[in-house]
Formats: C-alpha cells, structure tokens, sequence
C-alpha cells in the first residue's frame, strides 16, 4: 500500500509562515517613529544656537541642524501656495527666503512658550507674501512694448514723450531748485506761529527732504503723505496749506533770487 504525501499541508503552512512574516513586518514599521523635518530637534537646535558664542560654532549648528529644515519648510510653503513665478524661479526664491530666516534666527523667543516651527512658519509665510506683492506691482507698472501697435492712444504718446533719464541740464536745474527751496521753506516757517501751520511745513520740508525715497508722486500721494506726517485732519491741511502759500507768494514775490518760483 503506497505511503500518503503530505503535501498539501506542508504548502499551506509554508503560506502561512510568509503571511505572518509580512504582517510582522508592518506592525514593526508602524511602530517606528517618522521623524518629522521640523520638530522638537530643530527647535532646541535653534536654542543651541542663540546660546553659542563663536561664529564657528554657530555655523556649525546651522548648517547641520537648522538649514535643512529651514529649506524643506520653504520649500512646502513655496509649493503649496504657489509663491514661484515665470519672474524668480522656486530655488531662487527658496534661496532668499531661508537666507531671510537665518537673520531672524535670534529674534525667536523660545521662553514665551511659542514652537520655532510655528514661528518660522509665519515668518517664511508672511515674507513670500510680501515679495509676491512686490512683483505684482512691478508687473503692473511695467508696460511692455512687445505689441506696441496694440496699446492704447493714451499709452502711446506716454511712452513716446516719456524721458527715462532727464537731461544733464534739467538735472541741475532740479538738484539747484530744490537747494532753495528748504531755505525757503525755514523762512515762511520763521514767520508763522499758528501749531497747525507749523506743523504743515515741518511735513513739507520732512516731504522735499526725502522726495529721492518715495515710490510715487502725484497730487493725491502727496496729500496723503502730508496728512500722514502733520497727523492734521484733511480740513486742517487745507487751511494751514492755504495760509502758508500767501507767505510763499510773498517772499518769493519780493526776492529777486527766488521770484522765478512764482506761480
């Protein structure tokens, strides 16, 4: 009588062994702890680093510990929102950015209870948002003459008689008006003793003073500019601006070296 295989047996136990390896395995990997790119390691590193006192060791501490979490969150916030641009390219941006939260590395106050995580996140975040701005204004005053047939009337003849550099001539003329005028200025300011009034003309000299600073003149911007530096009310403005345009009229009317002002 021929002997009985076991065969069947064997195979299916040979399969089970495999199934309990695989699960094995699983519940080891689910026990292992992902290590997160930017978490309690990156924050005492950031602590570790305000508290070293050579510029060796600092860099040390950044370079290994902090900058590569720096550049992975960057790169999230960058991605994720949609910073880059056909303008900056998003290892550009990325570059600059985590090159700005090196320089705010000590401005993080671990003892307020707040994680470096949140902080840097909102720090990054915000200053994105701040050069997406930056580029949309550019973008905006920026007309291109690729479809120069394509524009209006109105921008045509704003680009033909626009001057990107005045003349030498011009220069000069400007660079020497503007000389004489603050001495003007401190003459109609001699003569008037109303708080309002004194308080325009210190805003017109503060204004003519850093005239190479702002982005933008035209009459509302100016105005605004007044009211921001008097702190007058728009009303207020108008009175003391008007008293004070009687003594420019006056001096200018009656001194030959400023009578061209006139106007």
């Amino acid at each position: 009588m021929p002997k009985k295989t076991f065969k069947g047996k064997i195979s299916v136990k040979k399969k089970e062994t495999d199934i309990d390896l695989v699960q094995t395995e699983i519940k080891k990997k689910k026990k292992r702890k992902k290590r997160m790119y930017f978490g309690k390691d990156t924050h005492d590193s950031i602590v570790k680093f305000q508290d070293t006192e050579t510029i060796k060791e600092k860099n040390v501490v950044y370079c290994e510990e902090i900058k590569p979490s720096f550049e992975k969150l960057v790169e999230n916030l960058i991605f994720i929102h949609g910073f880059a641009s056909g303008e900056v390219s998003a290892f550009e941006l990325k570059n600059d950015c985590v090159s700005f939260l090196y320089e705010t590395l000590e401005k993080f106050d671990a003892s307020k209870g707040s994680k470096a995580f949140s902080y840097f996140n909102v720090v990054a975040k915000n200053w994105l948002i701040i050069q997406s701005k930056k580029r949309y204004k550019r973008k905006i005053r920026h007309v291109s003459l690729a479809n120069f047939h394509d524009l209006k009337v109105v921008d045509k003849q704003q680009i033909e008689t626009y001057q990107m550099i005045p003349s030498q001539e011009k220069q000069m003329i400007m660079n020497q008006n503007k000389k004489m005028l603050i001495p003007l200025f401190i003459k109609i300011k001699n003569k008037i003793t109303n708080q309002n009034e004194i308080a325009c003309i210190d805003a017109i000299i503060t204004l003519f003073n850093k005239i190479d600073e702002l982005d933008f003149l035209n009459k509302r911007a100016v105005f605004v500019y007044m009211r921001e530096l008097s702190k007058l009310s728009p009303k207020q403005l108008s009175v003391a601006m008007s008293n004070i345009r009687k003594h420019y009229k006056d001096i200018v009317k009656n001194d030959d070296d400023l009578n061209f002002f006139l106007f």
